[in-house]
């Protein structure tokens, strides 16, 4: 092999070896990231069963009936606690499931646009939705919307968002920025999803205005639930609140 050989093939080899630099060092990253997100922490683990004691089957017009959930469906979910339930308020039917955790690296991955599609479901819109809590306060959320066709087709809506730490955050980019910022971890996390199907008796209009009613009906009793919830206080009414958490956007 002439010397002109071996000239040419040293771009190849040098391009080569940092692909291989590249690769161990995405590994190692990886693996550092997740040791990251699961060192010990401040933490707050729930015993199983107090989320669900402590949300009310009534809140405002909405009455709630317990919805069981398959073990293995709990061991997939990584969840410290869950809240799974289906509420009706007159000929408005929503699904809510909440699930809590204290180590970000279970829960993180679990995000409507990866988890529905993974399903079977497409993902057809996904939109930023900003309600109001009952204490005026802003609640930003992730609106989804969801088909499926052949047997078992249909469509859904997906209202999603996240608790972390007492603070409230549409996706995951709060645990994403605590980790960037070099936080010793959370301290908790929850993540909320309201679901509603379309069907013949319920549009998409529909389901969307529903599970967004029933965001910013439920949000102060969810977040009661949590560990650092604030103390409670007078209710302060907000002029057209509810108007507005209904209106379709």
């Amino acid at each position: 092999m002439t010397a002109r050989t071996h000239a040419d093939r040293r771009p190849l080899v040098a391009a080569a070896a940092a692909a291989v630099i590249l690769l161990l060092a995405s590994g190692m990253g990886y693996r550092l990231l997740a040791q990251y997100l699961d060192r010990p922490s401040d933490s707050v683990p729930l015993p199983p069963g107090t989320l669900t004691r402590g949300l009310p089957l009534q809140i405002g017009g909405w009455q709630g009936t317990e919805v069981p959930v398959e073990e293995s469906v709990i061991e997939a979910a990584d969840c410290n606690d869950y809240v799974s339930r289906a509420y009706v308020r007159r000929n408005e039917p929503v699904r809510l499931w909440i699930a809590y955790g204290v180590r970000a690296r279970d829960l993180m991955p679990h995000r409507p646009e990866v988890c529905y599609p993974g399903g079977g479901w497409t993902l057809d819109d996904t939109r930023s939705v900003e309600l109001l809590r009952g204490s005026g306060q802003p609640l930003e959320c992730r609106l989804y919307r969801f088909s499926r066709g052949g047997f078992g087709s249909g469509e859904m809506v997906v209202l999603n968002y996240y608790i972390v730490d007492g603070q409230y955050c549409p996706d995951v980019s709060l645990l994403r920025s605590k980790a960037a910022r070099g936080a010793s971890g959370v301290r908790y996390m929850a993540q909320v999803q309201i679901v509603s199907s379309a069907n013949g008796h319920v549009t998409l209009e529909t389901a969307a205005r529903s599970v967004r009613a029933f965001a910013a009906d439920s949000a102060q009793a969810i977040r009661a639930v949590m560990p650092d919830a604030p103390v409670a206080g007078p209710a302060r009414a907000v002029p057209g609140a509810a108007n507005q958490a209904a209106a379709p956007k």
